[in-house]
């Protein structure tokens, strides 16, 4: 299996946790490599300084609110959808970044989006219910473990660079 579908995975995943983290990495790094392969796309706005700060912005925001009593359910229906968007986008453009399908990328960071909000929902719910600790700061830590991964995603595995075509004799 490709190292795309992998890295699609695991970052529309994490758009699931948060839904803004996970784009603002990945436009983070597709400032450091610039792929050529979104040059007259509408995703290489991705690659702006201006786009890049913007979601940084806006995952600061998310990440705050997120600790607020009255946020709704991450799968609350329109909560849900800018999850499911948040994934589609991951997915179409890191499978543009390596030449393939955008639809193919941003059905299956759909899938992966919703797989991370349904799971990160019930895992939030129940280690809060057995920690005893409050919700904000099981909040928190779900804050660390999404920024952690997403920077291993994406810094540390070149998320943004493309790979070579393999030629299928």
């Amino acid at each position: 299996m490709s190292k795309h579908l992998w890295q699609t995975i695991g970052l529309s995943g994490l758009a699931g946790f948060r839904s803004m983290t996970a784009p603002a990495l990945l436009s983070s790094n597709l400032l450091k490599y610039h792929p050529q392969a979104l040059e007259g796309s509408p995703l290489r706005y991705l690659q702006k300084p201006l786009v890049a700060n913007g979601l940084k912005v806006m995952a600061l925001g998310e990440m705050a609110a997120d600790k607020l009593p009255q946020m709704p359910d991450r799968i609350a229906p329109g909560v849900l959808a800018g999850r499911i968007a948040s994934g589609a986008l991951i997915g179409a453009t890191l499978y543009k970044v390596n030449h393939g399908s955008l639809l193919n990328g941003a059905l299956l960071g759909s899938l992966a989006a919703v797989a991370g909000s349904y799971l990160s929902f019930f895992l939030r719910k129940q280690a809060t219910q057995s920690s005893g600790l409050p919700g904000g700061i099981v909040g928190g830590l779900e804050d660390l473990l999404t920024v952690g991964t997403g920077l291993a995603l994406t810094k540390g595995s070149h998320v943004a660079q493309p790979q070579p075509r393999r030629w299928a004799l």
